[in-house]
């Protein structure tokens, strides 16, 4: 179970997280987590630049040391990344000490000041760390490409039917997001430039 918007009153009780960039120029974000993946964020990166969109990907520290020319391929198309922990740690399940130690160990490989916790799960001790060191990162949207039980055309629903300016969106550049991913991305991009909405990257 997961929303597909984020309502006001989460994100006012949690202000030192980013969950949108609200805006008059009609700009939104769009943001992959969980990669590199072979094959899925060459495809990613191959439907952005043929629609010359810039994004921001979240990568897994150890997918980057795995893959790393993907990696070098997005920082070379000129995206944003941002820390995505070195191993996918939940933190509601992990010590404040190997969850810090983890997001540092990402950070020898994923230069950047963005963060991004996986599951969108923190206690508040590791946020009030790393809320001195990064920005960190939430979202507006949320496909629900990750959800095998979710149909592609709810995917893209999810995204087209709440994305405002301002917004941050998120797919998941994964093998288990892959289906959902191809269907609703492509339709999604089309959808909101028709629309006059202008992707950029975060910063």
């Amino acid at each position: 179970m997961f929303l597909a918007k984020i309502p006001t009153i989460i994100k006012k009780y949690y202000p030192k997280l980013v969950w949108d960039l609200p805006n008059d120029d009609n700009k939104i974000y769009l943001t992959f987590d969980d990669g590199p993946v072979p094959g899925i964020t060459e495809w990613v990166l191959d439907l952005l630049m043929e629609y010359n969109i810039k994004a921001t990907f979240f990568c897994i520290g150890d997918n980057v040391n795995k893959y790393s020319q993907i990696y070098q391929r997005i920082l070379a198309e000129g995206h944003a990344v941002g820390n995505h922990t070195h191993n996918h740690l939940n933190g509601w399940k992990t010590s404040k000490g190997e969850y810090i130690k983890n997001v540092i160990e990402c950070q020898q490989t994923v230069d950047s000041k963005l963060f991004r916790l996986p599951y969108g799960r923190i206690k508040k001790p590791q946020l009030n760390t790393l809320s001195l060191r990064y920005k960190i990162v939430m979202w507006d949207v949320l496909s629900g490409d990750f959800d095998e039980n979710l149909t592609p055309k709810k995917c893209y629903e999810n995204v087209v039917e709440n994305t405002v300016s301002g917004s941050i969106i998120v797919f998941h550049d994964s093998l288990k997001a892959e289906r959902n991913l191809k269907y609703a991305l492509p339709k999604a991009v089309e959808y909101l430039m028709a629309k006059g909405f202008v992707f950029e990257k975060l910063n």
